[in-house]
This record gives C-alpha cells, sequence and structure tokens, in this order.
C-alpha cells in the first residue's frame, strides 16, 4: 500500500512531528512505502493562482507531483495543530492546490460530483491547547466536519478517522508518550495488511 502523509506545522521538533514520525514509522514496519511532505520544511507554495483553478489548467511541476502523489496513494495520513478551528494557512493551501478539480474530484455536465479518491482510506490527527469540553462547548467540532465531509468525504474518501490530542500545553512527558502509542495502534488498525 502506497500511504501520503502530510505534516503542516512550523516547528521542527514539535508534537505533531513526532506523531507524523511515528505514522510514517509504523507503516513502514508494516510494509507500506511512505511519501511524506513537511510543507513548511518544504515552503510550500500555498497560494492557489487564479489561472490555475479551472479544472485541466497548466500548474507548475511541484503541484503536479503532488497531485500525482494524492491520485496514486491508497491511504492518506495528514497531521495538524488546531488553530481557530481550521488548519494552519499552509495546509489548506495545499488542500486547495492539490485536491483540485479533476485530481480529487469533479463535476458532470449535468453538475453531478465525481469522487476521484472514492476507495482511499485517510487518518487525521490533530493537535489544540483548548479543552475538549470548551472546544465541544464553544464551537463543536469544526475539524471534524471540515475533513470528514467536506474535503474527504466530498471527494469520496468513507474510509475516515480523526483523532485530535490535547491540551498540549498543559501535557505531561508521559501523556505524550502513551499518545504516540495510541498513534501506533491507530496507524496499525486502520492500514493493516489485508
Amino acid at each position: 500500500m502506497k500511504v501520503l502523509v502530510v505534516i503542516g506545522h512550523q516547528r521542527p521538533g514539535s508534537f505533531c512531528h513526532a506523531i507524523a514520525e511515528t505514522a510514517c514509522q509504523t507503516l513502514r514496519r508494516l510494509g507500506h512505502e511512505v511519501i511524506f511532505h513537511d510543507l513548511y520544511q518544504e515552503r510550500f507554495d500555498p497560494i492557489l493562482p487564479h489561472e490555475q483553478i479551472p479544472k485541466g489548467a497548466p500548474r507548475p511541476p511541484e503541484i503536479e507531483e503532488h497531485c500525482r502523489q494524492l491520485r496514486e496513494a491508497d491511504g492518506l495520513v495528514i497531521v495538524h495543530p488546531n488553530w481557530w478551528s481550521m488548519p494552519p494557512a499552509i495546509l489548506k493551501g495545499w488542500v486547495d492546490r492539490v485536491f483540485c478539480q479533476g485530481v480529487a474530484y469533479e463535476f458532470t455536465e449535468a453538475g453531478e460530483v465525481v469522487e476521484h479518491l472514492a476507495g482511499k482510506r485517510a487518518l487525521v490527527f490533530t493537535t489544540s491547547n483548548t479543552p475538549p469540553d470548551v472546544e465541544m462547548k464553544l464551537f463543536g467540532d469544526p475539524l471534524e466536519n471540515l475533513w470528514r465531509n467536506c474535503i474527504l468525504g466530498f471527494c469520496g474518501v468513507k474510509d475516515f478517522y480523526r483523532r485530535n490530542f490535547g491540551p498540549i500545553i498543559t501535557s505531561t512527558l508521559e501523556q505524550r508518550q502513551q499518545w504516540l502509542k495510541e498513534v501506533d495502534q491507530i496507524v496499525a488498525e486502520r492500514f493493516a495488511c489485508s
């Protein structure tokens, strides 16, 4: 199985990076091919120029490569912090530029959606500093809806799971170590060899 792992976190050594590293190690241990992108490290350009929006529009080679990797991947693991109930701008820009019409989805002449990512599986790991009960009381769970329905579900991904870890700011080393064991277990279960 080929799995695309993408992290959107600005600080090397962050807990998000530890999650991504654990996910990659687990996937490789299971014998999967891992394609890894650290968007900040790669200085990914999140700006989507207007002329690249139409279906079939020419895109820069590096964006075409990301699009090809998304199409060819059997699975997807995305890791990011919760910023204002959204992913960081660099990750949102990656979605804008890579989950484009003709790659992740397209519309028929009748206006129906063709889901090009159907049959793939996805894991999203997020981190936050807001206590979970406060988050739910104030906002519900916007990231769950965003990834499950608005992005991945819209493109055909039905095999989806998301896990949020936090609050990070008050977590202990022991908690973070336990959370990384949980990441290993979740990845192993969701991407078990069949």
